[in-house]
């Protein structure tokens, strides 16, 4: 979807599917500063009028997206409405990857754990979804011993039901308790930012699209643009480079 250092060529608006970005060491292995739903989009480096990042994107949950090309973007962004709330996106992203590198660093692996699943959670508005605990390890950045102790004790207090890689969520409620702080400000930070006073729970803090028609991007009393129609794309499980921790 994105890779380190390599020129951007469209970006992604993700529908039902979850999208983590990651920091890439020299020797491979990864951790991730931040996932992306339907609150958010992929490619945000556009924007701020460069076209390559250090980081790397991929999809850690399948689903489906949104894509316009490189150049669909950057003309769709100088509509002020969409470009003031790309502003606000680019805040709340970085408010996000500011408290992860935090919680990584300070908080405990059962905390983090628990905020990662509320997280996920929240952005494909389901139960139950696909994970491994190896691609969870490299997320986390902990081995993958560390998170089979971690699940096996969340399992064991009906918070979730975790078996080959498939992930049930049981007491929401008891995984906010479990969870670090983090969980609640970030969430918080998207709502002052995007929901701007509605709900604060983000699977309703979407990053709304342009007006979209049929025939492209449709502005009021404009003709509208050509090639701005962006295309639903499906978005596929990639694995990260190994984890060596």
């Amino acid at each position: 979807m994105i890779d380190v250092n390599k020129p951007i060529q469209h970006v992604y608006f993700p529908d039902d599917g979850v999208i983590s970005i990651v920091s890439v060491m020299r020797d491979g292995s990864v951790v991730e500063v931040a996932t992306v739903g339907n609150e958010g989009m992929i490619g945000l480096p556009l924007f701020l009028k460069t076209n390559r990042t250090l980081g790397q994107a991929f999809a850690q949950v399948p689903g489906a997206a949104f894509r316009m090309s490189a150049d669909a973007f950057r003309q769709a962004a100088t509509m002020s409405v969409f470009n003031d709330l790309l502003h606000r996106y680019t805040q709340a992203l970085f408010a996000q990857v500011a408290q992860t590198a935090g919680c990584n660093r300070l908080h405990l692996a059962e905390e983090r754990f628990a905020r990662w699943i509320l997280m996920t959670h929240d952005r494909v508005g389901s139960d139950e979804f696909q994970l491994t605990q190896e691609f969870l390890a490299q997320m986390l950045g902990v081995r993958r011993a560390t998170v089979s102790e971690v699940a096996a004790q969340a399992q064991k207090e009906g918070l979730i039901r975790y078996r080959r890689g498939h992930m049930s969520v049981l007491d929401r409620a008891g995984l906010e308790t479990k969870s670090c702080e983090c969980y609640a400000i970030i969430q918080a930070e998207y709502d002052r930012l995007i929901v701007s006073g509605e709900s604060n729970a983000l699977p309703r803090a979407r990053l709304q699209l342009p007006s979209f028609s049929k025939g492209g991007l449709a502005t009021a009393g404009a003709p509208t643009p050509h090639g701005l129609l962006p295309v639903r794309a499906k978005l596929h499980g990639n694995d990260p480079m190994k984890n060596t921790d």
